[in-house]
């Protein structure tokens, strides 16, 4: 997870980073999960690593920003993928549940009523990457349909 998450978006970063300085402009964008802001039960390796990811994209959108690169994170919340599909079935398997009793249940922690499309979450990361967001620097967006309940 460690290698996968963290010193993986390290090496990407240190690769692309001369030619994002040397036009004065560049735009990393970090997909990471809710549980930065709402730690999700039972995955606590999971927790702390995103929570790392989105600590050092913080302390770089502060060494970035001067040189016009910004740096943010998306926060997706339930998206339609295959991943939700696994968790769905693996829920289903450990409680005895049906995965459609499972996703309601999901659901009725979010206002939205439903799952994000993934369409939804590449929406926000397109505009994070385009020029209208020059002024938004190390935040971290949810896209979860109003399910996270901190600021």
């Amino acid at each position: 997870m460690f290698r996968q998450h963290l010193v993986a978006g390290q090496v990407l970063v240190q690769a692309v980073l001369p030619g994002m300085r040397a036009a004065g402009w560049g735009r990393i964008v970090n997909i990471i999960s809710t549980s930065v802001k709402e730690p999700i039960a039972n995955l606590g390796i999971s927790n702390t690593i995103r929570g790392a990811v989105a600590s050092w994209a913080k302390t770089l959108s502060s060494e970035l920003g001067p040189s016009g690169i910004t740096v943010n994170n998306v926060l997706p919340g339930y998206t339609r993928t295959q991943r939700l599909d696994q968790i769905l079935a693996e829920r289903a398997t450990t409680t005895g549940k049906s995965p459609e009793d499972i996703a309601k249940g999901m659901l009725a922690t979010v206002p939205a009523g439903r799952f994000a499309e993934p369409a939804e979450v590449a929406a926000a990361v397109a505009f994070l990457a385009s020029p209208a967001a020059a002024y938004v620097n190390g935040i971290n967006l949810p896209v979860d349909g109003g399910r996270t309940r901190s600021l």
